[in-house]
């Protein structure tokens, strides 16, 4: 082992010239202080040479590789090396780990809100700290006929219609009102397809970054996703809202990656068992679709009910149970705003629906539909699950 041997007479010396130097920076210091900006740049350069007149460079060189050996060239030049200033901290006062740390947990609260996993709001729209107006029951609704999508169903149930395209034939034994609510008002809302979006307008104009995809959370289905959180939590729900992107960058897997998502969030929240994956009905890669209705004078994109059953090969343990709220959602909805749901779609594609039985996919507007149409929906949407789930 090598072992240095300072002498006393070099001490002195050492101590000496390191009390020159603080000396030098303690001066500097005030002068920044007290200096008219103007003439800084010049004082500056003074200052320095005088320092680099009254100090050894090769002695600073040695004293800053004796106390700070982070300095020194990295033997292993495969070990990324760390940022500067972190490692003058760890090495002098332990505490740069540790300080990173709680600034990140910090943030982690900070974008933790009101139950839900939040994202940074920075584009927010003023309109999301305004007065919810709820809906109201006490008015006509229509169809909006002008770049509609044609209704089409195979079944009737309980009165409403349905899209068969699964394997099985609907029967009166799949519907029933038994359904246990226990634990349906604590709801998770995300995205599968999280960056799909709609036609830009004035108020939502933005850049696509795909055919009716965007990868700005205000612009997508994700903010639709807010708009839902909003009013179901003023109904008394229990809401998570996951905005994670399991589209982007790619888009083959979605369904796996946000199968993934939904089941870490239902291990650390067993409770939860309303689970929306919330969509933009990919019928067109235009504006030629806008399915809407007006009700009273408003006019708001349809919705469409999807659900999955097992007939594809893929274990799901739920579907029959999950069928039964769609089906309990889908009648509130025909009582309360007849032409809002467009007829309920059941499918042998599994679509992530064996995580719950409470699971559905909700499909709302088409590309040709606005934002601001897809906003209005959930106002009445949070209103019919406020009446069925209670």
């Amino acid at each position: 082992m090598n072992v240095t041997i300072i002498r006393g007479k070099d001490l002195l010396k050492y101590l000496v010239e390191i009390a020159i130097a603080l000396a030098v920076i303690a001066f500097t210091t005030s002068f920044f202080k007290s200096e008219k900006r103007e003439t800084r740049e010049s004082k500056l350069q003074e200052v320095s040479e005088k320092i680099a007149e009254s100090v050894d460079s090769e002695f600073l060189t040695k004293i800053f590789e004796y106390t700070l050996p982070i300095l020194q060239k990295n033997e292993n030049d495969e070990i990324p090396k760390k940022n500067i200033q972190e490692q003058i901290l760890e090495v002098n006062f332990g505490m740069a780990s540790n300080l990173k740390e709680n600034i990140e947990d910090e943030t982690k609260e900070t974008e933790s809100v009101g139950g839900s996993i939040a994202r940074p709001q920075e584009n927010d729209n003023t309109e999301k700290n305004e007065k919810l107006e709820f809906a109201s029951t006490e008015v006509t609704t229509s169809q909006v006929e002008e770049n509609n999508i044609p209704i089409s169903y195979t079944d009737e149930l309980q009165g409403i219609q349905i899209k068969n395209q699964s394997s099985y034939q609907i029967t009166e034994e799949f519907y029933s009102e038994d359904y246990d609510f226990t634990n349906s008002k604590n709801v998770l809302i995300f995205h599968t397809h999280t960056c799909e979006s709609y036609t830009p307008t004035e108020k939502y104009n933005y850049e696509m970054t795909g055919s009716y995809r965007t990868t700005d959370l205000d612009y997508s289905v994700a903010r639709v996703g807010d708009e839902l959180d909003k009013y179901l939590t003023e109904y008394g729900f229990n809401v998570m809202h996951d905005t994670t992107y399991h589209d982007y960058p790619a888009y083959n897997g979605s369904y796996g990656r946000s199968e993934e998502t939904v089941k870490n969030i239902l291990n650390e929240n067993p409770n939860i068992k309303t689970i929306i994956d919330l969509h933009r009905d990919a019928v067109g890669a235009s504006n030629e679709y806008a399915p809407s209705v007006l009700i009273g004078e408003e006019k708001a994109a349809q919705i469409m009910l999807v659900i999955g059953t097992d007939g594809g090969g893929l274990y799901n343990p739920n579907w029959r149970e999950n069928f039964k709220l769609a089906v309990m959602l889908q009648k509130k909805a025909d009582e309360l705003y007849p032409g809002l749901f467009r007829p309920l779609i059941l499918r042998d594609s599994r679509y992530n629906h064996h995580l719950s039985t409470g699971a559905m996919l909700i499909e709302v507007g088409a590309t040709g539909n606005t934002l601001e149409e897809c906003l209005a929906s959930m106002k009445y949407l949070s209103k019919i699950m406020s009446e069925v789930i209670k």
